[in-house]
């Protein structure tokens, strides 16, 4: 307690250690050591800034991730991590310390003010944490699929909260894997990553094309249930305990020709109110667990 009491008063250190709100972590040996950003301008501020846009994503391969439980999430998942920013006043001593220590020796560190903090801060209540990944795409050669398969497909999503809230479900409902076609936002949309609470890193997702989703999914023999508002058989009326997956459109135009006509059936959720749809996320999740549900959770 004395020595916790005494580092906790010291006021200054130099940069073998870091300091952490009283906390002091020492990294091993040929890491990159901390250095602390007060400006704006600093040009590590800017390429970080930069990486709001998806075009810099996709040129520079980088993205970013705020929150300890979002952080956690990627380092679990084996996300390879190319910086860490930490503000001392917002964040929690021993739990930046348990990020520190599971970061390679590589990974760039530095400590911000709250001013550039808030400025970096894509969201409210990051924990004074943000990290820097590089991105990393599966194939769908690289899906691990279980004996009866149920896998989740987005068709043309546009809205990265759509997509976040539908990686939720998934998680929820450990689908085998999330197979995203001809998408209108990427995966790595800091939305995506907030709206889905980390859950693009504890999901198998694949971002491809329809034609290339469909023969995947026939070549595995798995059913195919295209979601419509004018099919002619109702959701829990179809047997989703054999491999399965759910073919999800947009909001405003629904599923294109391509998936309706290549469906082994069409499907519908009962609408007994004034609107004839509900939002795709929703509608996601109601026949996740309607599969969930047969197969006996």
């Amino acid at each position: 307690m004395r020595v916790l009491l005494f580092l906790y008063e010291v006021k200054t250190c130099d940069y073998n250690t870091v300091k952490i709100q009283g906390f002091f972590y020492a990294p091993l040996s040929g890491a990159t050591l901390m250095d602390k950003i007060t400006s704006l301008q600093n040009p590590r501020i800017k390429q970080v800034l930069n990486l709001s846009k998806s075009a810099e994503r996709r040129e520079k391969q980088l993205f970013i991730v705020e929150g300890l439980r979002e952080i956690e999430l990627a380092l679990h998942s084996a996300y390879r991590a190319e910086s860490i920013f930490i503000c001392p006043e917002k964040a929690d001593a021993s739990s930046v310390n348990k990020i520190l220590l599971k970061l390679p020796e590589t990974v760039n560190r530095f400590e911000i003010t709250p001013q550039v903090f808030e400025k970096m801060a894509y969201r409210d209540n990051s924990d004074g944490l943000i990290m820097v990944f590089y991105s990393r795409f599966l194939k769908l050669g690289d899906l691990k699929l279980s004996g009866s398969p149920f896998l989740i497909v987005m068709e043309s999503v546009e809205k990265p909260g759509n997509l976040g809230a539908i990686l939720r479900t998934a998680d929820a409902a450990r689908v085998d894997a999330v197979i995203v076609c001809d998408p209108q936002t990427d995966l790595f949309n800091p939305n995506v990553i907030r709206s889905g609470i980390g859950c693009l890193f504890t999901n198998q997702v694949v971002s491809c094309s329809s034609e290339e989703a469909f023969n995947y999914l026939h070549q595995q023999k798995i059913n195919i249930y295209a979601a419509e508002l004018k099919a002619s058989e109702w959701y829990h009326e179809v047997d989703f305990r054999r491999p399965s997956a759910i073919v999800m459109g947009t909001e405003a135009d629904g599923l294109t020709p391509f998936w309706l006509e290549h469906a082994d059936a069409r499907i519908k959720i009962p609408m007994r109110g004034s609107i004839d749809s509900l939002n795709v996320s929703v509608s996601t999740a109601i026949l996740t667990f309607e599969a969930m549900r047969q197969r006996g959770f």
